[in-house]
């Protein structure tokens, strides 16, 4: 009666966490002698949360993890692809499709989604904020704002979308960067003042640890962000998470701290902001002198991805429920304005709006079982991602 309300990974892979249907579906079907049907199922969006004009494609790292083994093939557009929901036609692009034997991977339907759609979400929320700030450092905050068993998931997703920097140690871990912080008001709070917090965590923590200190806890922003330049000799940056209901104007108050450490020598410490930063938030200061970004819940809290799995196709014939289009189909994208596309064909000529002849996308990533693709790296996928923003003139 005391275990967590959290699944563990062998919860995950028997089926336990699936959705009940899946599971009974399995049995009827092996009960009439349709056990080995193959079928194709692909994995679509039909439209974009809060009209976003694009999103990134994240998660199959975990989603081969999860289904190595099985007896499947599994195609897909590369993690971190920048994509639409549908084609010029208003077919659904397929983000990654699967072909075997429903009984094979049915139970598992629940947790790819999950494994996709949230990820995405973030992943895309990211890289929005990251264009917001004009290419400034973010970093990402937001796991004390969501249930700690994903707070690896929240991490990589935020990372790949654009987010420099993670807070959790299995985040750090998982995208294989040292994870970042500052000093908690709880520190200033327990010493008692800002200042002898300050030459505590300078006098105990690892040298090699920035030393960015969180300056608003007693004082004023000014008073303080000086007092931590007294007291820190390498000081990095100062973080100002000045409440709401303080903050007046928040550009003059940074401003005014800016202009305060200049005067006083200290212009290669950097100003952080954070608290309740969002979009538009981010976007209004994003100009002045601040340094970089700390953000949490509105990247953490993202719109989850509205991606499904359909059957398209069984034993060879196409097939599919009302509102979606049958048969296998494959992605396409050109490779100069990025744009996608459909086919039923893995070799079509397929000549974008801009002019430009469109390259098949997707790839084979696990055939019968095995993996025939290298890990890709967190940061790998995250240089991907970048570059497509700056093909796309975002940054």
């Amino acid at each position: 009666m005391d275990k967590l309300f959290i699944a563990d990974e062998k919860d995950v892979r028997s089926g336990y966490t699936m959705d009940v249907y899946f599971e009974r579906t399995k049995r009827i079907l092996e009960k009439k002698g349709l056990a080995d049907t193959k079928v194709w199922a692909e994995f679509t969006g039909s439209v974009l949360p809060d009209n976003w004009p694009w999103a990134v494609f994240c998660g199959l790292e975990e989603v081969l993890r999860l289904t190595e083994g099985m007896p499947i093939n599994i195609s897909s557009v590369p993690e971190g692809t920048i994509f639409k929901a549908r084609s010029r036609n208003s077919v659904r692009i397929p983000l990654m499709s699967i072909y075997g034997a429903y009984t094979d991977f049915g139970i598992t339907e629940t947790s790819i989604l999950g494994m996709l759609c949230q990820p995405s979400g973030i992943a895309t929320k990211a890289a929005r904020i990251k264009i917001a700030a004009k290419g400034k450092t973010v970093f990402a905050f937001g796991n004390r704002r969501m249930h700690p068993a994903i707070s690896g998931v929240i991490d990589r997703s935020a990372y790949i979308g654009g987010c420099d920097a993670v807070s959790s140690r299995m985040g750090g871990d998982i995208i294989g960067k040292e994870p970042l912080g500052t000093t908690p008001h709880a520190l200033m709070l327990m010493i008692g003042s800002n200042e002898a917090a300050f030459r505590a965590f300078d006098e105990i923590i690892e040298p090699e640890v920035p030393r960015i200190m969180l300056i608003d806890t007693f004082s004023d922003e000014r008073t303080g962000a000086i007092d931590a330049c007294r007291a820190v000799k390498d000081l990095k940056g100062v973080r100002l998470d000045t409440p709401g209901s303080r903050r007046g104007n928040f550009k003059e108050l940074i401003n005014e701290v800016r202009w305060e450490l200049d005067m006083n020598g200290y212009k290669d410490v950097g100003i952080i902001v954070s608290g309740g930063l969002d979009e538009g938030t981010v976007a209004e200061i994003a100009d002045t002198c601040v340094t970089g970004f700390g953000v949490g819940t509105s990247i953490s809290n993202a719109p989850t991805m509205d991606l499904s799995m359909d059957l398209v196709e069984k034993d060879g014939v196409p097939l599919s429920k009302r509102g979606k289009f049958g048969g296998r189909k494959y992605a396409y994208r050109c490779p100069d304005c990025l744009s996608m596309d459909t086919s039923l064909s893995p070799d079509d000529d397929i000549r974008c709006s801009c002019g430009c002849m469109m390259r098949m996308c997707e790839e084979t990533v696990l055939k019968d079982g095995k993996r025939i693709v290298p890990v890709r790296s967190a940061t790998e996928i995250r240089d991907y991602v970048l570059n497509q923003l700056k093909q796309l003139g975002e940054l």
